[in-house]
Parts: structure tokens; C-alpha cells; sequence
């Protein structure tokens, strides 16, 4: 069966795509726990992150780092934290989340909700600064 990721990348769903190359694309998270929290996929659909080839694996991290740090520049926030969870979706992976203490990244808490206008602008922003 085709993951929702699967779906947006082929853009049969919309989604906000901050970065995107023949392997891997970057979108806000609909349901975030911060402003700017992303969510960074290889199209490839494999369900365990850890099951990526190892030069694959290599070249997603290596995509999730230019997200990083391009969300760095526009977020205010102590950093950008990483989590690999992969129970919610099966679908490899990785939430890059604006963070300023351990509780920002606990993915028990209410998630946000921002306007469209709002998601707009983040992710206008974070495209703007991206370097890949």
C-alpha cells in the first residue's frame, strides 16, 4: 500500500515542500510541534530508517542537514532538534524541530495548528536560506 508520504511527493495530496532533489524531499509537519517543524523523506518507500542502504542513509542525513540549517537561520530557537520515531507513519523519516529545552521535542504534548498564511511564510522562509 502507498504511504501518505508516497502520495505527497507524487502530489496526489498537497503538502508544504521546503526542499526537494530526485531522493529526498522536506515538508512542514501538519501537525507540528513547533513553529517550523519538518519533516524530511526519502521518496524511496521504506518503512525502518535503519533499512535505508548505508550510502543512501548517508545522503539522507546529509539532505536533512542543508534543511537544518536553512531552518536555523529563519527560526528562532536554541536549535534544531532531530527525531527518528517512525511508528506513525511507515515510512522512513526524520522531524526536524525548532527546539529550546527537551520538552519542545516531546511528541506526547499538543500539537500546533498555524494558518495556511502562516505555514506560507515558513515555509517561503526556510526555502529562501536553503542551500543544497
Amino acid at each position: 500500500m502507498t504511504s501518505v508520504f508516497t502520495r505527497i511527493a507524487k502530489r496526489e495530496i498537497p503538502g508544504y515542500f521546503v526542499a526537494e532533489n530526485d531522493d529526498f524531499f522536506a515538508i512542514l509537519d501538519i501537525n507540528p510541534l513547533a513553529k517550523g517543524h519538518t519533516l524530511v523523506i526519502p521518496k524511496v518507500e521504506i518503512d525502518y530508517v535503519f533499512d535505508l542502504e548505508s550510502i543512501y542513509l548517508g545522503q539522507f542525513f546529509l539532505f536533512a542537514q542543508s534543511v537544518a540549517k536553512a531552518m536555523d537561520k529563519v527560526i528562532d530557537c536554541e536549535r534544531i532538534g532531530l527525531a527518528v520515531v517512525g511508528l506513525e507513519v511507515s515510512h522512513a523519516h526524520i522531524h526536524l524541530v525548532p527546539i529550546n529545552s527537551l520538552r519542545d521535542i516531546d511528541f506526547s504534548a499538543p500539537k500546533l495548528t498555524f494558518s495556511d498564511v502562516e505555514m506560507l511564510q515558513v515555509q517561503s522562509d526556510i526555502k529562501s536560506r536553503l542551500i543544497i
